[in-house]
This record gives C-alpha cells, structure tokens and sequence, in this order.
C-alpha cells in the first residue's frame, strides 16, 4: 500500500547513496541490490555508493558526507534500519531526498539496550563492544524535526527488530509503503525498487524482480 504522491518532484538524482544498517555491510543484498538498480535506469546509469560504515556514529556520519559530495548535486540517499537513521541525518542537514527503509527512530535508546555486549561484524569480520560513545554520539546526531515532503518511508509490519508503529508515527506525512507481514530486512525489496528509484526521479528499464538474480548483481 503506497500513499499519494508528493505533487512537487526534486530534480532526477544525480547518484544514490545507500546507507547499510547497523552491524551490516557494502556487500549485503540490499547494498548490492540499489548499485545494480542503479546500472539499469531508463535515463542511464547514474553513480551509486554504498560504503562500508563504521559502527561508531560519527566515523559512520563521515564516511557517508564524504561519498555523498562524489555523486553531484541533487543525490538521493536510501538507508535501512540504522542506516536509515543517518540518511534522515543527511536528509535534513543537506535538504536531500530519501528513502527510508524500516528506520530506526531512537537510536540512542536502542543502544542503550546493548550497552557492554560485543558484536562481530560478519561482512568484515571486525569486532567491537557496544558503550556509553555509541549512545551520546547518536544522540548528538538526532534531528529535532523532519521535513515529510522529503521522505518515502517503507515499512514492513513484521519487522522483528523494531516496532515499524514507531516509524510510522514519527514519519508522520511523509509518503509511506506499507508491506504487509514484511520483515526487518525488506527481503522484498526488488519488488519495491521502482518505487524507490521514482522517489529520485528515475523509472527503472527492467523489471525489479530480475535484478534480483545473481548475475545481474556481480
């Protein structure tokens, strides 16, 4: 279930910048997913990024400023879960539009949770321990307000990780997709992609499904 869509339109981007979520990595299926996506757009390519982030907020803020000045001046940025949090970042600091994918909404609070346990990083084998840092930093970064007419939101309601109401509340107004039983990790993306590309102006030149297959990916 798609929402209207907003009447005025942002210029066509001119690149993409995916940002992975938290722990995740450059090389997961959605990050492979939006590069191929952006390799079979009606218009032509256009330059897409998604960088490997570090687990600390602010290095993680750095790294994706510095990427999203190499895609030119009207760049759409997609971010899932974590990721999704800090494409609202840059959203709302740079007046971009974004696609928000299950979202996380109050970071802070959810590493709070987390505080002290140790993860590893299975795209790059990197370990780390979760403090007090992660949580101040991302409380630092939190906009104090969004702008809807910016954000396409999709939310799946099954999502086991977050509680997809909070998202929706806090996103009030802006242009949301709603999947029924859809999961954390958007596993259906593809099938959305043609949403996701609209929303920077684009029209996909294939069917979202058939990026999908492993070929088209390498």
């Amino acid at each position: 279930m798609l929402s209207p869509a907003r009447e005025s339109r942002q210029p066509s981007a001119s690149g993409v910048l995916y940002l992975h979520g938290f722990n995740s990595g450059a090389e997961s299926p959605k990050a492979r997913l939006i590069r191929a996506a952006c390799r079979y757009l009606e218009a032509g390519e256009i330059s897409c990024a998604a960088p490997q982030l570090s687990h600390r907020p602010e290095d993680a803020m750095a790294i994706a400023e510095q990427h999203l000045a190499m895609l030119g001046p009207d760049p759409l940025v997609v971010g899932s879960s974590m990721g999704g949090f800090l494409a609202t970042c840059l959203a709302e600091r740079h007046a971009l539009p974004a696609v928000l994918i299950n979202p996380v909404v109050r970071p802070a609070r959810l590493v709070e949770a987390w505080l002290g346990e140790r993860f590893v990083n299975e795209y790059t084998g990197e370990a780390f321990t979760i403090d007090s840092g992660h949580r101040d930093a991302l409380a630092a970064l939190t906009p104090t307000h969004v702008t809807p007419s910016r954000y396409l939101l999709l939310l799946g309601t099954a999502d086991d990780t977050l509680d997809s109401r909070e998202a929706f509340i806090a996103y009030h107004g802006c242009r949301t997709l709603i999947v029924p039983q859809g999961d954390h990790g958007f596993s259906d993306l593809a099938d959305h992609l043609p949403a996701v590309l609209a929303h920077g102006g684009h029209r996909l030149e294939c069917d979202g499904s058939s990026l999908a297959s492993s070929d088209v990916q390498q």
